[in-house]
């Protein structure tokens, strides 16, 4: 399923009196009866609507005791806690702090213990801000790991691809990769094609295993050969093949597993992830056995603290160990790409309805209900990502640790982590099941929680934070997330301005994966395939893009699409920002984008290999001049 892309320009030439006028209410719940579109005008939300989300909530709208709810406070804040309080420090240490004179906390997540026997509440002490380098100052390849070529590949990108792409990369002057989301996918074919919309935030898809890596494939190589023979053909093809990919690598990986049972690395993995890894195992097991969608299960394995599930495990032991030893191999050829390349990971904005974490929190999440985006001048239909959200009382009732697990899974081994839709840490627009796309409410989020979580996972993982604050975002989001330290986006094709004129704070870029190439947008060929693909949207603010494009870089309107895109790269690295991107499509002066909004069946998204090798790759000419012209920008004064 393709997904959304963002009107930033337009958003912001509203005035400030059409954004504060009429500001929603927002429930104790957090539905608002208001909202405010791309183009400044305020939309009043049906109460049926209203009705019909609050239902999807289940217990989350129950009565709370606030009391119970965890405590989240930036380190230094002092504590009025009852008399006779205690608070159990992470490393099991434990200090009496009654009264307003608390002692000053450490970082991390505590209980408060209180006499009477009463329940502990889960304390967690935060940095002010997130992790962020103050003389950070590189740039880097956006990188779609999937639509990498090798010879040595089984029709798709792979970690080991990944990893020689990195050491190119870095030499060249790039100082990261920023990669699509690795999310794991459900078991089963078809397998989901977008990497936003994968089952699991926290853990890997099996497809981007290197299977020759595996431990224990040297002693099963009639079956790994056999394999890679069959994908021969996958490498030749113009689309990605992923339910065959998945067939083969899995047979492939259950011959070395029926071979390879004990690992003391491995199982010192399995204890290291707990219970979430347990759960995960189990149900990629059940999921291979009864089909992707959990709710058509037999009942009693449609819970995971259910007394079937404990049984399911006990009886088929291997089957669940087996998915528990996949994630550990993808996260050690993952971290050997890393050691290649720092790799800056994708989070996505939700997780699908039918994979492993819709029912590892089932009760935290809105089960009629998906999230997208009201209609905006690029999609006028608005737009419904078919992705599950987590309902805001019942996480924090689960202290937040449905979020927490899954930012954890996806900063390891990362440097960087880009929070795809950041604004969906304040709100996110509901849409109940069955109701048109631009049909839905803002649903409001604990964002200060929120964002204290991920600035203590940020500093445990030295990873810094960029945020996709693209579309329609509050000015104030904007400033929360400044002060916080993570990095606002900046996209040309978005902005008014030059990129001389981009703050410093930032990520910038000339497109992302949703919007057109330059190749695509100079040439018009993205305009044709917008029409091929059925894709209303708006001809004359993408010409007034191209315009743009024209009079920043003061080509000719006939001149070539590679001189285009070398010279917006020349643009581009006049941009004071921390971090800059260069994507490989522009690299290969691609005329299509990865992935089209507002389709599903009518353009091949997520799905298009590159159409080089990584071997060819490595002596392409445009790749080399773009890097000379991004190793040639010049650090502000101010981080000198």
């Amino acid at each position: 399923m393709a997904r959304k892309t963002g009107t930033q320009e337009s958003a912001r030439r509203q005035g400030a009196s059409r954004r504060t006028r009429a500001r929603p209410s927002i429930d104790p719940w957090g539905v608002s009866d208001r909202y405010c579109d791309a183009t400044g005008q305020w939309h009043e939300v049906e109460s049926a609507t209203i009705q019909a989300i609050r239902s999807t909530m289940g217990d989350g709208c129950a009565p709370i005791d606030e009391a119970a709810l965890p405590l989240v406070v930036p380190r230094g804040q002092r504590l009025n806690l009852p008399h006779g309080s205690r608070i159990r420090l992470e490393d099991g240490g434990c200090i009496d702090a009654s009264g307003p004179s608390a002692p000053e906390l450490p970082l991390g997540y505590h209980d408060i213990e209180s006499r009477g026997g009463a329940a502990p509440r889960r304390l967690i002490v935060t940095p002010l801000a997130c992790y962020l380098p103050d003389d950070l100052f590189e740039w880097g390849w956006a990188v779609q790991v999937y639509s990498l070529r090798s010879a040595e590949n089984w029709g798709i990108g792979d970690l080991a691809d990944l990893a020689r792409l990195g050491s190119w990369a870095t030499g060249l002057g790039a100082g990261f990769l920023l990669i699509n989301p690795l999310g794991a996918n459900p078991p089963v074919v078809p397998q989901e094609s977008s990497p936003y919309s994968a089952g699991s935030r926290a853990y890997r898809n099996l497809l981007y295993l290197r299977i020759e890596d595996v431990p224990g494939a040297d002693r099963q190589l009639p079956a790994i050969q056999a394999g890679f023979a069959a994908a021969a053909d996958l490498r030749r093809r113009d689309r990605i093949d992923r339910d065959r990919i998945y067939q083969l690598k899995t047979a492939a990986l259950k011959s070395i597993w029926q071979a390879e049972v004990n690992d003391a690395a491995f199982e010192r993995f399995e204890s290291s992830q707990g219970v979430n890894l347990v759960h995960f195992s189990r149900y990629c097991a059940l999921a291979e056995r009864y089909g992707r969608n959990w709710r058509a299960w037999p009942a009693e394995y449609r819970r995971p603290d259910s007394p079937g599930v404990e049984r399911f495990a006990a009886e088929h032991v291997a089957e669940v160990r087996f998915f528990a030893w996949v994630q550990w191999l993808l996260d050690q050829q993952l971290k050997r790409a890393a050691q290649a390349a720092p790799l800056m990971q994708d989070y996505p904005v939700g997780v699908s309805g039918d994979g492993a974490e819709a029912w590892m929190y089932q009760d935290r999440t809105a089960q009629g209900a998906a999230i997208g985006a009201p209609p905006d001048p690029f999609n006028r239909a608005g737009q419904n990502w078919g992705l599950q959200p987590f309902v805001p009382h019942s996480l924090r009732t689960a202290n937040y640790d449905p979020f927490i697990q899954s930012v954890r899974g996806a900063m390891r081994h990362a440097s960087a982590l880009r929070i795809d839709h950041v604004m969906g840490l304040f709100r996110l627009f509901w849409i109940p099941h069955g109701a048109k796309p631009g049909t839905g409410a803002y649903v409001y989020y604990a964002a200060p929680d929120l964002l204290g979580i991920l600035a203590l996972e940020s500093h445990r993982a030295r990873c810094f934070v960029v945020g996709e604050d693209l579309g329609t975002v509050d000015p104030a989001i904007r400033t929360e997330l400044a002060s916080r330290k993570i990095l606002t986006s900046r996209v040309v094709w978005l902005e008014a301005g030059v990129p001389d004129d981009f703050p410093r704070h930032a990520l910038a870029s000339i497109g992302s994966h949703d919007l057109p190439t330059i190749a695509g947008l100079w040439t018009g060929q993205d305009e044709l395939d917008e029409r091929q693909a059925g894709v209303v949207s708006d001809a004359q603010a993408w010409a007034r893009v191209r315009a743009r494009l024209q009079n920043q870089t003061g080509l000719s309107p006939d001149a070539p699409a590679v001189q285009m895109v070398l010279a917006a790269y020349h643009r581009l690295a006049a941009a004071p920002c921390m971090a800059v991107t260069a994507s490989l499509e522009d690299a290969l002066a691609i005329p299509h984008r990865p992935n089209m909004p507002g389709t599903v069946d009518t353009w091949p998204n997520w799905s298009v290999p590159l159409p080089v090798s990584l071997e060819e790759l490595e002596h392409c000419s445009l790749a080399q001049d773009i890097a000379t012209e991004l190793n040639s920008r010049v650090k502000p004064l101010a981080q000198i």
